[in-house]
């Protein structure tokens, strides 16, 4: 009996790619194949490094389409918020460099103009890659140059008001311009085959545009009312045929879809169709795909692989390390549950982030009282300002990085017209692998400079317990509260938070010369840097000022006045807690005596996306940074404490 060989393996064809131009003559075979090591490469980047998984899947067909079709990077691609861009790096000359994704050096997890030709546009927060693609668009035509711009946005940042509002300015600009809408959870699109293939191919088709142009001419040639009808028909059949597009029709976009986002034969004649279309008109193409396709738990599990840490590839089982604390978002989530317990007039508001921010936990038991308004910050500030006018009292959690979208709804909806809302503001300070973009260092810098509103910054989990019972109490001003993202200090905690005296810090220790104040969770590192100074023979005062604003201002001139020196110690920008100590010290005349004050803040640059730790050491906001400062301020006395 003759056995028949093992068939044998086929040779890798992403070996062989190392910049888009290198697959445009591939075969829809090789592109499937190419698709699928891409898939396995990213899975394993992923599995070692963390990151976001599920939308890079989904995409990775679109992805491989894309680069065969269009000239990038003479045609610019444009991806929005980046989460789905892992496929488009490996594609791109970055592939030796994914498993130092996220890394300290490594490749940023968004777009970055800086890292590399084929990122035309830096991404990290949604709902930009319209305005970003039209703005190039119109730039192009300024100059007589002549290439395709195409932004890529998915369903979910197709909700935030800019993306809207640059379809609106697109539609009517007259510049050439795709956008690709990648539809992976909403149910806005009937189910997609070989019709809705054949029709969409159809209506991209430059035989089907002139016909569409002709009709158009012809129809303006009849009186009005016959012109109307003529114009309503056609787009009735359109709609009738393509199941979709009305609203982008309406913005002044040419719609093209729904077509099957995993299948190149579907892909490819309609994308090719619009590259090589001469129309000056938008152009939407909706494509839908599935979340986390190709790896089976990331399938049946979407938003739990959205973006993952280390996990197993064969099992799929995430790698997460055993707390020894409570998150703060956790702790945040539990303090506010313990709060509506008692005060039904307790609300909640997210923007699209009910599990980053702990919400979800809070909407399972008060389901009614919980609101998530899609990404739409702005709406969300404005929306619980309108519950606060009929005497409710909305929480709006909402990341730092997020709510800076926000800020004039904060100054002018809440703040101007002293409405409570209490705005719950997570990832405070630097956030490690995210990086920059996601960075909350300026929140008290802009919050600070606006007019009575009081702004909270709690030391630990007990403290943000209660900063949110405090919150719930004030009822005749905005207040804020921020808590960094990660693992609390892992102290006690109260069932429920204690109201906390407006504007009044805590002293933690008592000690003379140097006098330590903190702002937030750097406490505990102000506590290590205490501690050390003590082994030195210095013994500092060490207090928590637990207010940005209201000042503590007896504390600080009490602090002030007993010492020589004076260190604040913050997680933001120049222009926060310590520039309001300063300015204040200053109006008081408590500097003209000879008091050195030593402000500690994140630096006037954009920290890259490393370990926080690392992150925290670079910069001198830990421990021995906090030493440092103290020991420089004392100058020549620094030699006979060292010794």
């Amino acid at each position: 009996m003759t056995r028949t060989p093992p068939a044998k393996p086929k040779a890798s064809l992403l070996e062989g790619v190392s910049r888009p131009a290198d697959i445009r003559d591939f075969s829809i075979e090789e592109l499937e194949q190419l698709t699928e090591e891409v898939r396995q490469e990213m899975i394993h980047s992923v599995s070692i490094t963390g990151g976001h998984l599920g939308a890079g899947l989904g995409v990775a067909e679109l992805t491989v389409a894309l680069h065969h079709v269009f000239d990038t990077p003479r045609d610019k691609l444009i991806w929005d918020v980046g989460h789905q861009a892992y496929p488009h790096k490996i594609l791109t000359g970055r592939r030796e460099r994914m498993r130092t994704l996220r890394q300290g050096g490594g490749l940023s997890g968004f777009t970055r103009r800086s890292e590399s030709e084929y990122d035309p546009f830096g991404a990290g927060h949604s709902s930009t890659s319209i305005s970003a693609a039209l703005g190039m668009a119109v730039g192009r035509d300024l100059k007589g140059d002549n290439f395709n711009v195409i932004a890529v946005i998915g369903d979910g940042a197709m909700s935030a008001g800019q993306a809207y509002e640059a379809m609106n300015n697109a539609g009517s600009m007259g510049s050439r311009l795709v956008v690709i809408l990648n539809d992976n959870d909403m149910s806005i699109a009937p189910p997609v085959g070989a019709m809705s293939a054949y029709l969409s191919r159809l209506l991209s088709s430059p035989t089907y545009h002139s016909v569409r142009h002709l009709a158009k001419d012809l129809a303006h040639l009849l009186p009005p009312p016959l012109e109307r009808a003529a114009k309503r028909a056609e787009e009735y059949a359109r709609g009738m045929v393509s199941g979709g597009g009305t609203l982008f029709e309406e913005m002044g976009f040419y719609y093209v879809g729904p077509i099957d986002g995993h299948n190149f034969e579907h892909l490819l004649p309609v994308l090719k169709n619009v590259r090589d279309s001469d129309d000056a008109n938008a152009v939407l193409v909706h494509v839908v795909t599935k979340k986390g396709r190709g790896y089976p738990p990331a399938e049946a599990a979407a938003d739990k692989y959205h973006g993952v840490g280390r996990f197993d590839v064969v099992t799929g089982q995430l790698d997460k390390p055993k707390a020894n604390a409570p998150t703060y978002t956790a702790v945040f989530s539990k303090a506010l549950q313990a709060e509506a317990e008692h005060d039904d007039r307790i609300v909640a508001i997210t923007a699209a982030m009910p599990a980053g921010t702990g919400l979800d936990k809070f909407g399972d038991r008060f389901p009614a009282r919980t609101f998530d308004v899609g990404i739409a910050e702005q709406h969300a500030v404005t929306f619980a300002a309108g519950l606060a006018c009929e005497g409710f009292k909305p929480f709006c959690a909402i990341y730092s990085s997020f709510l800076q979208r926000a800020y004039d709804q904060v100054q002018h909806d809440v703040v101007l017209q002293k409405l409570p809302v209490r705005f719950a503001i997570d990832r405070a300070g630097l956030v490690g692998a995210d990086g920059a973009t996601h960075a909350g260092a300026y929140d008290m810098a802009f919050l600070g400079c606006l007019p009575d509103i009081v702004i909270m910054c709690p030391a630990d989990e007990a403290e943000l317990m209660h900063a949110v019972a405090t919150a719930a109490s004030i009822n005749d001003r905005p207040s804020a509260f921020r808590y960094p993202r990660g693992e609390g200090v892992g102290i006690e905690l109260p069932e429920r938070g204690s109201v906390l005296p407006i504007g009044k810090g805590r002293v933690i220790r008592e000690g003379s010369r140097v006098a330590i104040l903190s702002l937030g969770t750097r406490l505990a590192e102000c506590i290590k840097a205490a501690d050390e100074l003590a082994s030195r023979g210095l013994n500092p005062t060490l207090a928590d000022a637990r207010f940005m604003k209201p000042l503590d201002e007896e504390l600080i001139l009490r602090l002030a006045r007993d010492h020589d020196v004076l260190i604040t110690v913050e997680e933001g920008s120049v222009g926060g807690f310590g520039s309001h100590v300063l300015h204040f010290l200053a109006g008081q005349g408590a500097l003209d005596r000879g008091l050195k004050v030593r402000p500690l803040a994140l630096p006037d640059y954009f920290v890259e996306h490393n370990n926080p730790d690392t992150q925290y050491e670079e910069i001198g906001l830990n421990a021995s940074g906090i030493v440092s400062t103290v020991l420089d301020a004392l100058g020549q006395e620094r030699a006979a404490i060292n010794a």
